[in-house]
């Protein structure tokens, strides 16, 4: 598989990058900064360098891929929003490209549904809203974003990230993970490239935890 993955400087996206890599997929990796390129060399990796709110300037990195990943997100609380305005731009390239498969990254914490306890819809989810207002209002921006393009689009629902190691997680289609807290950034990667696989999950989201 042809992959390019935008956010590849991310914690997310690294791994993305070395797991595709590992599975003999050729990657594209699109950054901002050349500095912050994964310290990866290999053969079947291209990294571009390219500013992912331009649609024309990353059309080029797009082209003829099989598949694209958005692991795009902001590195503290005060950096700006970029998830929606990344994903229009990245849908707006691969419509002019061609190319329909599209996975992107959002988190479970601003959904509240049947797949979540009493405690967490009556006492997590509301206090995570006030304190991660703006950046739960980009995540939903960018759903509704994806969601309205044409795409065979994929949306993964993470809980809160660790930098954990590998370990058996779980997954619910177009609801949250009852009980599930937290998942290591591997382990959603995983979970981004078994959806890759799987015809069956566009056009859904898929909520994991541990």
């Amino acid at each position: 598989m042809r992959l390019t993955v935008f956010g590849a400087t991310g914690g997310t996206g690294r791994h993305v990058t070395r797991q595709a890599l590992a599975a003999g997929h050729r990657v594209t990796a699109v950054v901002r900064e050349p500095a912050r390129l994964p310290q990866i060399d290999h053969p079947r990796l291209d990294p571009v360098i390219a500013d992912v709110m331009n649609s024309e300037a990353i059309r080029p990195a797009v082209a003829g891929q099989d598949a694209v990943v958005s692991a795009l997100g902001p590195r503290s609380r005060r950096d700006a929003p970029v998830c929606a305005d990344g994903a229009s731009a990245i849908i707006t390239a691969m419509r002019a490209e061609g190319i329909r498969r599209l996975i992107v990254v959002t988190a479970s914490g601003h959904v509240v549904d049947a797949g979540d306890g009493p405690f967490t819809r009556a006492v997590v989810k509301p206090m995570l809203r006030r304190y991660l207002r703006e950046g739960f209002a980009d995540f939903a921006r960018t759903e509704q974003v994806v969601r309205d393009s044409d795409l065979d689009w994929t949306i993964m629902r993470p809980p809160r990230l660790t930098d954990g190691r590998q370990r058996p997680y779980r997954t619910a289609i177009d609801r949250n993970v009852r009980g599930g807290f937290t998942i290591a950034r591997v382990d959603l990667a995983r979970a981004i490239l078994a959806a890759l696989d799987d015809p069956t999950t566009a056009g859904h989201t898929i909520s994991l935890g541990y």
